[in-house]
């Protein structure tokens, strides 16, 4: 016990003396995550709260491009400005007033959906036994709305907002069949409160988070980033670490370990021991700011999950995991360029395919399949189950099983590289 704890004082000190790694292991991720989850809270409010402008230029003088007009607003999404009838000049008005979107309204748009409307309502009045005015011309389809978007917009908001914008087009078609329908059968004009009734009357959505616990606490993105990024900090313990295990073996610290009454399995576990202190030193860290520190700066605060031990022992566990995994590279490597470089790319990219940068369940074919085998994967699927969904530790064993087999795996892959550099 004496040489362990004296070993231990010995991998503090060094790690100590490492001012670069401490950064990277605690500055890099604590800027990471508030500059990340600040990134995506604004996203998020973008659409939840905040309006995008849009510009609109209405080549029509009917009543149903002013209906189109006064429908884009009632979505709630946009922040609607109305430009001259000069298709020409929309990209210099979009970027005079930094609008994303803009909408060109056809100068025959009224028209065409009159001419619509009555066709459909007359082929309702037939199909109902009534004689309904049909058009002996073929009513074409009303002329598409020119979109304008700025190529920096997103695909998936920019999918958002035609939806949208299909969404207020359907109105105004359907406002005006219904009032041809209406006429057509009374010889009357719609009154206007029985058409807000019919046009109006939506089955509402309710939403609700599905959660183990039962609780119905909304994700925000802070309950996205904080575990994410904390799992990715855990992992960028290898720049310290990896370089240490290095350093020994150039120095030859492991051939004088043979010369002393003690063994390198002794390094080893005062090693792990050491950084498996620091990861859980990062998540304290890491959770502690978002819990307190995010209210302060607008930011959601981060909800714990009411399970604390079982956030414990997967914070244990995906410690140990990143540390065995640095140490594996560092044994492997010659040189400590070779360990930094080789483990930030690895880490990046085991983030990457492990869901960390983009959500697994968007993943297809074979790097869905290659989720499986990064340990970021495993540690995120429980860190969500526990923040996310409320779950327990009962709930998270299909996920910590597998994440201790790679763990165990990366350590008789180290332990089989000591043996092959007989190094132990």
């Amino acid at each position: 016990m004496f040489k362990l704890w004296a070993t231990i004082r010995k991998d503090i000190r060094v790690l100590l003396r490492d001012k670069v790694g401490i950064s990277l292991m605690f500055v890099m991720p604590i800027i990471l995550v508030v500059v990340v989850t600040s990134i995506q809270n604004s996203t998020f409010q973008l659409v939840s709260k905040n309006r995008l402008p849009i510009l609109i230029c209405n080549k029509d003088t009917g009543q149903s491009s002013i209906q189109m007009i006064k429908a884009i607003g009632a979505i709630g999404m946009f922040k609607v400005s109305q430009i001259p009838k000069n298709e020409n000049k929309i990209a210099n008005a979009m970027q005079n007033t930094d609008a994303m979107l803009s909408i060109v309204i056809p100068a025959n748009f009224s028209a065409k959906v009159s001419a619509k409307s009555k066709s459909v309502a007359g082929k309702a009045l037939t199909s109902f036994g009534l004689q309904g005015d049909t058009l002996k011309n073929q009513v074409g389809d009303v002329d598409p709305l020119t979109l304008y978007y700025n190529p920096v917009l997103q695909e998936s908001l920019r999918l958002s907002v035609k939806g949208a914008l299909q969404s207020a087009l359907q109105m105004v078609e359907s406002r005006e069949t219904l009032r041809t329908l209406y006429f057509s059968i009374n010889e009357k004009q719609l009154p206007e409160k029985l058409e807000n009734e019919m046009l109006n009357n939506r089955t509402p959505i309710n939403e609700i988070p599905v959660s183990k616990d039962g609780t119905r606490i909304t994700p925000n993105a802070t309950q996205h980033n904080v575990p994410a990024w904390t799992i990715f900090a855990m992992f960028f313990v290898i720049m310290s670490l990896g370089g240490s295990v290095v350093r020994e073996k150039v120095s030859g610290s492991y051939i004088r370990l043979k010369t002393l009454p003690t063994s390198y399995h002794v390094a080893l576990i005062s090693k792990q021991i050491t950084y498996l202190a620091v990861t859980l030193l990062q998540a304290a860290v890491i959770f502690s700011i978002g819990i307190w520190l995010f209210p302060y700066v607008n930011l959601p605060a981060l909800n714990p999950p009411s399970d604390l031990l079982a956030l414990l022992i997967t914070t244990l566990i995906c410690g140990w995991c990143a540390v065995s995994y640095a140490i594996c590279v560092g044994v492997f490597s010659d040189t400590q360029e070779q360990s930094n470089g080789f483990g930030a790319v690895s880490i990046v990219i085991l983030a990457a395919i492990g869901g960390l940068m983009v959500p697994s369940f968007a993943m297809q074919g074979a790097f869905k399949t290659a989720a499986d085998i990064s340990p970021m994967h495993w540690c995120l699927q429980a860190y969500y189950t526990l923040f996310l969904e409320g779950g327990k530790l009962k709930d998270i064993l299909n996920n910590l099983i597998p994440l201790f087999i790679i763990t165990v795996v990366i350590q008789i892959i180290t332990y089989l590289g000591l043996k092959r550099k007989n190094l132990i």
